[in-house]
């Protein structure tokens, strides 16, 4: 599981990267994209877009279930998720208002009353909670607007602001925005897809993989659902939005099942395999809030002027140096620590909760 959330850590930085530009407009193309452009979507949409966050979705209720599994007992765990909320608020309002760690502590909260739940009950409710989410979500994008933007624009131009002041104060305005729509839709989505984590953990699946008979329906539900949000892309509006989003939540969904098999087979339990990314999975929250630094530094305050220029392929460029540098100060920092310094934090303010708790 390390090595899968190694994977799913490491890999978001392809799916953020575009925020740091316009966050409520995440990747502005030119009006005529270059051929890369479209390649790159056209992986994106298969490979990439929602796919990671999905996977760590299905981590973290796994995630839960494990360490409730160990105590048999939900308060070291709201400790635990307390501090996460904390967290989240602290990165959403300062640094970037993209933040799930916010997103994660209270749909974790909400999943603990499920943990004793039997299979049946946990994929019933998280077949509902996905339902509502899609049709919330769809709700809500319906009234977006029908513009479409472009790069080389004057429109965006007197959107676009090199200034860090103006970036902060905009950030604030959508971080505000961020957690109002987390309990309307973005929380139903994401504790649906953690009560899914906990069946598949318990199914078995991040241990063994999946039958050969769920590994048919997982690839055919992936590239079904991949295609038609590929197709999808064409639809611009609210409407176009909300139909992008609604098959999109289905192609991440069975594309990140689809690499937890890969991964397990690739691994086959052996402790040995993809130790460096095992490595960075154990340093998952130090390097979430190092991609948001790292990428704060380059678009906002050295580079500003990228966001001007770049397409896609420059942005994966620039992902690509990100996850290198991150893979090798993961070498460097292992070699004399286990546990990340966020993580070590963390912990120390968990414990320190529960002992005031149990005073």
């Amino acid at each position: 599981m390390d090595f899968i959330r190694g994977i799913a850590v490491l890999c978001l930085v392809y799916m953020n990267g575009y925020a740091f530009g316009l966050m409520d407009y995440s990747y502005i193309p030119l009006s005529t994209p270059p051929f890369s452009d479209s390649l790159i979507h056209a992986v994106s949409v298969f490979f990439v877009d929602g796919r990671f966050r999905t996977l760590f979705s299905l981590l973290f209720g796994a995630g839960l279930y494990i360490q409730w599994q160990k105590v048999k007992s939900t308060a070291p765990l709201k400790a635990r998720l307390h501090w996460l909320i904390i967290f989240g608020l602290v990165h959403g309002f300062l640094l970037w208002a993209g933040d799930i760690l916010f997103l994660y502590g209270v749909s974790g909260w909400f999943v603990l009353k499920y943990l004793q739940s039997n299979n049946q009950l946990l994929v019933k409710r998280a077949g509902e909670f996905l339902l509502i989410g899609c049709v919330a979500t769809a709700l809500v994008l319906f009234s977006a607007p029908d513009e479409v933007i472009y790069r080389d624009s004057a429109q965006y131009i007197d959107l676009y602001s090199p200034h860090y002041s103006d970036y902060f104060l905009s950030n604030l305005g959508m971080n505000i925005l961020m957690l109002v729509a987390i309990p309307i839709m973005i929380m139903w989505l994401c504790v649906g897809l953690m009560l899914i984590g906990i069946y598949l953990y318990k199914n078995e699946v991040f241990s063994k993989g999946l039958t050969k008979p769920q590994l048919i329906v997982c690839i055919a539900g992936a590239f079904i659902f991949s295609g038609m949000r590929l197709y999808a892309s064409k639809f611009t509006g609210g409407a176009g939005y909300a139909i992008q989003e609604f098959i999109n939540t289905f192609a991440a969904l069975f594309m990140a099942v689809f690499y937890i098999h890969l991964i397990v087979k690739f691994c086959n339990n052996r402790t040995h395999v993809g130790r460096l990314i095992q490595q960075a999975g154990r340093l998952a929250f130090t390097l979430y809030i190092c991609q948001t630094l790292m990428q704060l530094l380059l678009y906002k305050v050295l580079y500003p002027q990228w966001v001007l220029s770049f397409n896609r392929i420059d942005y994966w460029l620039v992902a690509t140096g990100l996850v290198s540098m991150q893979l090798l100060l993961t070498t460097l920092y292992c070699r004399y620590y286990e546990q990340g310094p966020l993580e070590y934090v963390w912990r120390k303010l968990t414990q320190a909760k529960i002992a005031k708790i149990n005073a």
